[in-house]
């Protein structure tokens, strides 16, 4: 039975499809047999997978409207181990779908006061569907103690947060340009070895 993780963000730029192809791809290449959904209108995994080619390593994809997305689940649910979610930013009636149908509800931000409070309408939705949370940071800075400082925040309102975070790296925005996750662009570098962190940490997160 498929564990299915919806990446969502109210806040648009928030690193959403980034995320979710890392960390489809990531999952992918520990052995699991993982697809992605494109569920956001904007079509951004879809143009990224276009791209994939000869030389990326298989990763079943499909794109369903926000209505068809819960008879996509249930039908992929018996034959893949995850199904990762992109959704759409801001609350709206396709977000919310997608959220019903996860099993855990992945949530990037920057390490910013507008990401903390964008968070406030994803954590509010996920309340009302009842689907549990987990946060990462996403393009944390080399330098600098915002990371930290919003890191602190979350723990004060016990909020979970993974330790697999993203550096503002890159080899993040050049794999993702060629439809390629950072494992596959770079797989000796820091990009890789954060992707198969926040891999590992969703792996446990469905033990």
């Amino acid at each position: 039975m498929a564990f299915v993780v919806a990446v969502a963000q109210r806040k648009g730029g928030a690193g959403k499809s980034t995320v979710a192809a890392n960390l489809a791809v990531a999952l992918v290449a520990s052995g699991t047999r993982t697809i992605l959904l494109d569920t956001d209108p904007q079509a951004t995994l879809t143009r990224w997978h276009g791209l994939r080619g000869a030389t990326a390593q298989p990763l079943p994809f499909e794109n369903p409207s926000g209505w068809r997305l819960p008879q996509a689940v249930a039908r992929l649910r018996n034959a893949m181990d995850f199904i990762i979610l992109d959704t759409p930013p801001h609350a709206d009636t396709d977000s919310r779908i997608a959220m019903r149908a996860a099993d855990l509800i992945l949530i990037p931000l920057q390490p910013s006061v507008a990401d903390l409070w964008a968070m406030e309408g994803t954590l509010e939705v996920a309340a009302a569907e009842r689907r549990p949370v987990a946060l990462m940071l996403n393009r944390v800075p080399a330098q600098g103690r915002a990371a930290q400082e919003v890191a602190e925040t979350l723990v004060q309102r016990k909020l979970p947060l993974l330790p697999a975070p993203f550096g503002n790296r890159t080899a993040f925005a050049a794999a993702f340009a060629e439809g390629l996750g950072a494992i596959e662009y770079a797989p000796r570098g820091q990009a890789a070895a954060e992707a198969r962190a926040l891999a590992e940490a969703i792996r446990s997160e469905s033990a």
